[in-house]
C-alpha cells in the first residue's frame, strides 16, 4: 500500500526559486525530499532549525577577514566566467532593496 502525501504550495519569486533549485540540483537532492527535511527538522527542533536574524547593515570591505573578501571575489570572478553578470542599473537596484 503507498504511503499517504500531502501538498505543499508556496509562491515564490522565480529568481529565488531557480537559485536555490539549481543548488539542490548540484546537490542531487529533489526539492521535495529538501522541503520533507526541512519540515523535520522544524519538528526535531520545535522550532525554526536555523538562526533568523536582521543584518546590521551591508558587508564592507573593512568589516571583512581576507578569507572572506577573497572568498566574495572568487565568487564574483566565477560568474564574470560563466556570463552570469547584470547591468550596472540592476545591480544597483538590488543594492537598493537590501538596503
Amino acid at each position: 500500500m503507498a504511503t499517504k502525501t500531502a501538498s505543499v504550495t508556496a509562491r515564490i519569486k522565480p529568481d529565488i526559486k531557480e537559485s536555490a533549485e539549481a543548488i539542490l540540483e548540484r546537490l542531487g537532492i529533489p526539492v521535495s525530499v529538501f522541503i520533507d527535511m526541512t519540515y523535520r527538522q522544524v519538528i526535531m527542533h520545535d522550532g525554526v532549525p536555523f538562526s533568523i536574524d536582521i543584518p546590521q547593515g551591508l558587508a564592507t570591505r573593512d568589516g571583512l577577514s581576507v578569507l572572506e573578501f577573497d572568498s566574495i571575489m572568487k565568487t564574483g570572478l566565477e560568474q564574470a566566467k560563466r556570463d552570469e553578470s547584470v547591468s550596472v542599473s540592476e545591480a544597483f537596484r538590488n543594492l537598493r532593496s537590501e538596503i
